[in-house]
């Protein structure tokens, strides 16, 4: 027991100057690294169990530090690139117009002419009241127009007979005054009398409730019968679902991070905001049509700490319906001169985010932790596939060695590592 307990102690003191080694190549000030020093050390810690059993397994000739195995790791070199920059939030759809339908003229409902939830065209007659007192009215205004022609058509003639006899002095002035007073009477009777043709005419098709928009019809809320005493009652309601809006708030906090990056030259904004819109539904799958946002309000809503923006998109099919939650896409940005590191090379210490870097130790290479700064995800096209990756906004730089493969086989921050491949040359060497 004595032996073990120099053994480990021995360890301890070999892996705290890895560790402090480790940060000493970073360049960076004990202190900065203070938390991730600390949870290296209680990484050290736990893998001692590990490496004691490791220890166990080996032969008397391989025990200790420099007989242990290096893990074999596959590295990526980092390199500043563009990569796209996207925006996924929760959003509500809503149809472009709702419209509710309501009657201009007062009357009696004949008939529905629509199916509940039912496509309409626009113009189609959604409900007709009764025709007949609004075809009586029309032809009553007819015949007055025609009365009120006829006159305008004697007081014409009255004014060209009386013309040449005032020249001859047969009629007074006063004649002539008249009869041409009573010409532009007449004039003004028939434009009063076209007028009132045309409303009635008009209350005539309003008679014919049509829809003012393509869409969907809702359910009726007045039945054949009933008494419509004009626009005070609704009928029903028709949405356009052709294009679809989409609505959504976007955090001040993440308009400032936007702004600030932009100022700084590290990310590139849509022109005029206007960002290319992706829907994607509640199974994860995204649909077919691409949208844009045409709105976003100034105003900050006190209550949620968002600006509602605005976007509209292409749903010829239906297949989008209003009240729906979705989660919006927000594409058309880019990020300039960062690096990017999968997702799975990236480990949580508890206190932050860290990756492995393959650098150079006293007896070759070894694993050194990094802590990293990580931004948002992003989906890369790559020889295998798509492969989801981590943003690093600090923590990199270019020509560094991320292990990516491999993490599983290093027990500790310091431990020995190979390229997968190649055999470690002199891995027993002290």
């Amino acid at each position: 027991m004595p032996l073990l307990y120099l053994l480990l102690l021995s360890h301890n003191l070999s892996f705290y100057k890895v560790i402090r080694s480790s940060f000493s190549t970073i360049g960076a000030p004990m202190g900065k690294y203070k938390r991730n020093f600390s949870f290296c050390v209680k990484l050290t810690a736990v893998s001692l169990v590990g490496f004691l059993t490791a220890c166990g397994e080996q032969s008397p000739q391989g025990g200790g530090m420099g007989g242990m195995q290096p893990a074999a790791v596959e590295v990526r070199t980092m390199q500043s690139q563009t990569v796209p920059f996207a925006l996924e939030l929760p959003a509500t759809l809503s149809g472009s117009k709702e419209v509710e339908i309501r009657a201009r003229v007062a009357g009696i409902i004949e008939s529905r002419n629509f199916e509940e939830g039912d496509k309409v065209e626009q113009g189609q007659s959604l409900f007709t009241l009764d025709l007949k007192p609004f075809e009586v009215e029309v032809a009553r205004t007819q015949a007055d127009l025609l009365a009120a022609q006829a006159r305008l058509e004697s007081a014409r003639r009255d004014v060209k007979r009386l013309t040449p006899l005032r020249k001859q002095n047969s009629v007074s002035q006063q004649d002539l005054d008249n009869a041409m007073s009573a010409e532009e009477i007449a004039q003004a009777d028939v434009k009063s009398a076209e007028a009132k043709l045309q409303d009635a005419r008009l209350n005539l098709e309003y008679a014919r409730v049509e829809s003012p928009v393509n869409g969907v019809a809702g359910r009726e809320q007045v039945s054949e019968g009933t008494y419509v005493p004009g626009p005070d009652v609704l009928l029903t309601q028709v949405t356009q679902l052709d294009p679809i809006r989409i609505r959504f708030g976007l955090s001040e906090r993440e308009q400032l991070a936007m702004r600030k990056d932009a100022e700084n030259g590290l990310l590139t904004l849509p022109k005029d905001g206007h960002w290319k819109t992706r829907i994607k539904l509640q199974d994860g799958s995204f649909y077919e049509h691409v949208g844009e946002v045409n709105f976003r309000d100034v105003r900050i809503n006190t209550m949620t700490g968002t600006s509602e923006l605005q976007a509209i998109v292409p749903n010829p099919d239906f297949k989008l319906r209003p009240g729906q939650f979705v989660r919006v896409v927000l594409e058309g940005a880019s990020r300039e001169n960062t690096f990017v590191v999968p997702q799975r090379a990236v480990l949580d210490s508890g206190t932050g985010k860290y990756v492995y870097l393959m650098a150079k130790g006293e007896q070759g290479s070894i694993a050194q932790p990094a802590p990293v700064e990580v931004g948002e995800w992003v989906r890369q096209e790559t020889a295998n596939g798509i492969e989801n990756s981590w943003v690093i906004h600090n923590g990199l730089k270019a020509g560094d060695q991320v292990i990516v493969d491999g993490m599983a086989h290093i027990f500790f921050p310091g431990m020995p590592v190979v390229l997968a491949g190649q055999q470690p040359a002199a891995a027993g060497a002290k």
